[in-house]
């Protein structure tokens, strides 16, 4: 195990950054996973104005989600939310960040 896949893997059980979630692909069956929150707002600019929006995003392990894809689900505390866009993985490729919307 290299030291990035132990480091990720203490992010995700710390109880103060990693949650407990329910991953479900699409057609298939829920998987429980961790997921960590990034941010819960983005300020993009448009022209003069700055456009504030309310978003979603988390980071998956791949060892638990090896290939999210568009549509497939995550439920956070009994919310669920619908995968958006293509997921991206970290340069270690250990990690997927994903765009999420509510169902």
């Amino acid at each position: 195990m290299s030291v990035f896949t132990a480091a990720v893997g203490a992010i995700f059980a710390d109880p103060n950054m990693g949650r407990d979630a329910v991953y479900i692909a699409d057609g298939g069956g829920p998987l429980l996973v961790r997921v960590v929150a990034r941010r819960a707002d983005a300020v993009t600019d448009f022209g003069d104005a700055r456009l504030w929006s309310d978003t979603t995003r988390v980071d998956l392990r791949v060892a638990e989600v090896p290939n999210p894809r568009p549509g497939d689900r995550v439920e956070i505390d009994g919310d669920t939310f619908l995968i958006q866009g293509e997921p991206v993985r970290d340069r270690e490729r250990l990690v997927w960040n994903v765009d999420l919307r509510p169902e």
